[in-house]
């Protein structure tokens, strides 16, 4: 916002005549604060305010919230307009209060207000005119400040550059739009008299831009005669907007919203504010508190476009007008309040704020929380991850101010690693690839006799060669394929040239036929298996894959010449395949299909074999060995009966496979157990036992006939 803006100096003309008087039609309740009620008394009557009143209390909560945000530099003067008694048939004006900064406080503004009290509905309207008051604030205008004055009595460069600009708000029940337009061309002759007086005078200052925003007021219930019109220029002096609002609440939004638009301010909503009940002091509830402030507190909101990480923080609050005027608020978080204050916090602007309803009791409780020394932290609302901590809640001096909290990475650490990025842990940047690509589109300076055929500033085509450069380029290595072949370098480096010729056609037909040589030799492609299992796609797959990104890259450019759209019908033909070459492929697919699965399922089976074999053949060895050995049995062990003779290694069955995958325990005992049964002579009850099961005493069956159980017992 300039120094000396329209928003420097603000008027505020108040029609007074008799027809403000009249019931704006909006009934109040005086009866709700009762709480219990004898039998027998009459419940009060509903009140409604007037025009006047309606007008008086919305301009006061202008006032209010501007002296809160600003109370320096920022000039509101407030014209009443009224018909004397004592002159008949000539009326006049009251100026409540001055430019002076000592008469800039809603205290002055409602002393001179009770003094002029509210409108006489008896007096003859047609003595009566706002007119009176918008000449006076054209006057007013003129009139020059305390800011201004130091500024022109400087002795600096900057005292010729100082600027009058002000701001006309009129608050009046029009007749018609032709008498808006009356209006109208009245303040603009005003204003050209006016700057012929301020030209041979030094106390005053000719108006150099002047904002006139009438708002006509109506009764509820009552069809406006004068419409609605946003702001247009009626000369280089004086710009004039019209706003048709119903008398009431419809009013205070109205001007809540154009004193948002008048001096950049923003609205933004603290949300879970933990309170006790009033009837309840054990229980609490959570309830939500609008300020205003400046603008700039969101600043990195709205660079962003309300965005953080993948979700809006800009959200749209209802309102109860019918002029279906949506007002955006920034909704935040209330943290759970910090008692230490002497805790710093690296804070990068501070701005004072002020309740929407400062009545209400959720504001003032949050006031006189802030006001007794301290601080609330806010964050922003967040469906996952962790808080993010953006502002801060502190008063200074009995002031209130919200501080912006640096949620990012200060300037005074390390730079950060790729990794903590937009991209968050992504390390597979092209970084060499985007190094190359500033190399060729730096900027050099360009002298004036050069010139371009196509009639293109240097700045116009170096930002339409960044265009074609940047149509197609991932930025991650995983997500592309063709950039990482060297093959396609030549078409990728001549595809994004303003125009072709014919041997750079030549050149990418050659690139397409290479490809597709590489295609029929079934050469290897550089595919990244980063986040996936096991080998990644088919071979088959993989150049699917990198015909449908080359006919991408290369249709992005297709329609800037004929040579261009001659590449992709190269790359069309080439992909559209024989039915030979189909057959031949799907019947190579097929062939890696079983391939796969013989592989998949064979794998324990060739480890028990490759066993099997690797013993086989260390058994032949030591069965050598032990050919010119003699086995001495041990003197205390009987000669064992129905001695066999020892089975060969391939005469050993080998025992039998479970059925599913073989454990490495399992291979491993089953080797070792093979190994030590070549060491020694098996015992022949094992040897030629069933089952693993051997029956005992056989020889008393066959000395006595007799049956014997598995126990040894015999049974008669």
């Amino acid at each position: 916002m300039k120094m000396f803006s329209v928003a420097h100096k603000t008027v505020f003309v108040v029609d007074h005549c008799p027809y403000m008087a009249e019931s704006s039609r909006q009934q109040v309740e005086c009866d709700v604060l009762t709480k219990s009620r004898a039998q027998g008394v009459i419940p009060l009557a509903p009140v409604s305010k007037s025009l006047w009143t309606c007008a008086v209390e919305c301009s006061m909560e202008y006032c209010r919230i501007l002296y809160d945000i600003y109370p320096k530099d920022k000039l509101v003067s407030f014209l009443g307009k009224s018909n004397v008694n004592y002159i008949v048939s000539d009326s006049e004006f009251h100026i409540l209060n001055s430019w002076r900064r000592e008469d800039q406080s809603t205290h002055e503004l409602m002393s001179a207000l009770a003094a002029v009290g509210p409108p006489n509905p008896r007096e003859d309207p047609e003595c009566c005119s706002i007119l009176h008051g918008l000449v006076a604030a054209v006057e007013s205008l003129c009139k020059i400040t305390e800011l201004q004055h130091e500024r022109r009595t400087a002795l600096m460069d900057t005292a010729e550059r100082v600027a009058n600009r002000g701001r006309i708000i009129c608050l009046t029940n029009a007749k018609s739009d032709t008498h808006v337009r009356m209006l109208e061309d009245c303040i603009q002759e005003t204003i050209l008299d006016q700057n012929k007086l301020a030209a041979g005078s030094d106390r005053l200052m000719a108006i150099q831009q002047c904002e006139l925003v009438l708002v006509h007021i109506y009764p509820q219930g009552e069809d406006t005669l004068v419409s609605d019109r946003p702001k247009k220029e009626i000369s280089p002096l004086l710009t004039s907007e019209v706003h048709s609002v119903r008398a009431g609440r419809h009013l205070a939004t109205k001007l809540n919203i154009l004193v948002q638009q008048h001096f950049d301010l923003t609205s933004t909503t603290i949300t879970n504010i933990p309170m006790k009940e009033e009837q309840h002091a054990n229980t609490s509830a959570n309830y939500d508190v609008e300020l205003l402030h400046h603008r700039d507190a969101h600043l990195e909101f709205f660079k962003s476009g309300g965005a953080v990480g993948s979700e809006r923080d800009l959200h749209m609050a209802g309102t109860s007008t019918r002029e279906n005027g949506l007002k955006e608020t920034v909704t935040l978080k209330w943290c759970t309040p910090r008692t230490n204050t002497i805790e710093l916090y690296y804070c990068t602007g501070a701005y004072r704020i002020s309740p929407t309803d400062v009545n209400s009791r959720p504001s003032s409780c949050l006031t006189n929380f802030l006001l007794n020394g301290r601080s609330v932290l806010l964050e922003q609302p967040r469906k996952s991850g962790s808080k993010v901590i953006s502002h801060m809640l502190s008063s200074h001096g009995g002031e209130i101010f919200l501080h912006v909290l640096n949620s990012n990475r200060s300037t005074l650490e390390d730079p950060p690693s790729i990794s903590e990025g937009c991209g968050g842990r992504v390390t597979d940047y092209r970084i060499t690839d985007f190094g190359e690509f500033m190399r060729e589109n730096r900027l050099t300076p360009v002298s004036e006799s050069t010139h371009d055929p196509s009639g293109k500033l240097p700045a116009e085509r170096a930002k339409a060669q960044l265009e074609r450069h940047t149509r197609y380029w991932p930025m991650i290595i995983s997500q592309t394929t063709i950039f990482n072949m060297q093959a396609v370098v030549p078409l990728a480096n001549l595809i994004v040239k303003e125009t072709l010729t014919e041997e750079d056609v030549l050149t990418c037909q050659k690139t397409v036929y290479n490809l597709v040589d590489m295609e029929r030799k079934n050469d290897p492609l550089p595919i990244s298996t980063v986040g996936s299992r096991g080998k990644g796609p088919k071979r088959d797959e993989q150049y699917r894959i990198m015909w449908n990104e080359l006919e991408t890259l290369v249709k992005t450019h297709a329609g800037a010449t004929d040579r261009h759209q001659r590449v992709l019908d190269c790359i069309i033909a080439c992909r559209s395949k024989p039915p030979e070459e189909e057959e031949r492929k799907k019947r190579g697919r097929k062939r890696e299909e079983r391939e796969d699965r013989t592989e998949k399922n064979g794998n324990k089976e060739t480890d028990d074999k490759s066993w099997q074999e690797s013993e086989r053949l260390k058994g032949l060895l030591d069965k050598e060995d032990q050919e010119s050995e003699v086995i001495k049995d041990s003197p205390d062990s009987p000669e064992p009966l129905n001695k066999k003779p020892r089975l060969t290694t391939e005469e050993v069955q080998p025992p039998e496979r479970a059925k599913g995958p073989v454990s490495l325990l399992t291979m491993w005992t089953n080797r070792i157990t093979a190994a030590n049964s070549r060491k020694h002579q098996e015992f022949v009850g094992r040897a030629s036992s069933v089952n693993n099961k051997f029956e005992l005493y056989q020889h008393l069956k066959d000395e006595n006939g007799m049956d014997v159980h598995e126990n040894g017992k015999a049974s008669r």
